[in-house]
């Protein structure tokens, strides 16, 4: 490493290994031809040269859509309509809860009180006739007739499309691959 630094130049002997075999010529004098792929062929004259890089297709599979399964449709319709009927106790809760919270039943018990004007001194409690356990009790039995609704339906209208799919074909699809 001095030596290269200093200036002086050392001349040493580089040793390289041997050229692979099919690179030698054979004894016919000839350099040996070896196949290449076809993307590596040098194209003859011609054929024309095309600098754009090649169109990527798009696969497509045309697919029809000619059964359903009923019973399948039946559980998925009936976990979605139970969720659906968990998040509407859960919003009617959250929704009564902050309407409390923000004086409106105070709020209507004054204007009721004022309007009607009850001559026995007794105020006007509209929590009697809405409160949260009553309103809340009626969305239940909401939420549990539509979670019973939604599965009859769903499971009623597998039926119906394997019928008219069975009549009339069904519905076609085409699928892309996507990049």
């Amino acid at each position: 490493m001095s030596e290269r630094h200093s200036g002086a130049s050392a001349h040493k002997d580089v040793v390289l290994p041997p050229p692979p075999e099919e690179l030698l010529p054979s004894e016919t004098g000839r350099m040996p031809r070896t196949e290449r792929p076809k993307s590596e062929r040098v194209r003859p004259v011609s054929e024309p040269f095309d600098e754009r890089p090649a169109a990527h297709t798009v696969r497509r599979a045309r697919l029809r859509l000619v059964q359903v399964e009923p019973w399948s449709i039946m559980k998925t319709a009936f976990l979605l309509s139970v969720a659906l009927g968990i998040v509407t106790v859960v919003a009617v809760g959250i929704v009564w809860g902050v309407l409390g919270a923000a004086g409106l039943w105070d709020s209507v018990n004054t204007i009721v009180q004022d309007s009607i004007g009850d001559s026995t001194g007794t105020p006007f409690e509209i929590q009697k006739y809405l409160g949260t356990s009553r309103v809340l009790g009626f969305t239940m039995i909401v939420a549990v007739a539509d979670v019973v609704l939604i599965t009859a339906i769903a499971t009623l209208g597998a039926f119906l499309y394997n019928l008219a799919a069975g009549l009339l074909g069904g519905i076609e699809v085409t699928f892309a691959e996507d990049n």
